[in-house]
């Protein structure tokens, strides 16, 4: 039983911990700018990640200029890191393609 809790604890702890991370993609731009800003003042968050992956790294970076210089200018949010990498996949043909990703780390 003891062991079960610790499993149902360390989940729930993972879960928090990805709470502060917004995957960018289709859906409007507002919408993740949005986002950003209501983790910072209405979730006290104190670090915000940006998540994006292929086509949607441009825009991620938009998303986070947009919600630091427009609409949390006066909270004082500096982008701590920067991560970029890329995640290998096959595709429907069955080549392995590379496809870039960034994180941008943001913190107040």
């Amino acid at each position: 039983m003891a062991e079960e809790k610790e499993t149902e604890n360390n989940k729930e702890t993972s879960v928090n911990d990805k709470d502060n991370i917004i995957f960018v993609g289709v859906k409007p731009f507002m919408n993740y700018v949005t986002s950003v800003v209501m983790q910072f003042q209405n979730k006290g968050q104190d670090e915000v990640i940006v998540s994006a992956r292929g086509k949607f790294i441009s825009k991620a970076v938009d998303i986070v200029e947009v919600a630091r210089r427009t609409f949390l200018k006066d909270e004082n949010i500096k982008i701590d890191d920067i991560r970029i990498s890329s995640e290998q996949f096959e595709n429907k043909e069955g080549k392995r393609i590379f496809v870039s990703a960034i994180e941008i780390i943001l913190k107040k």
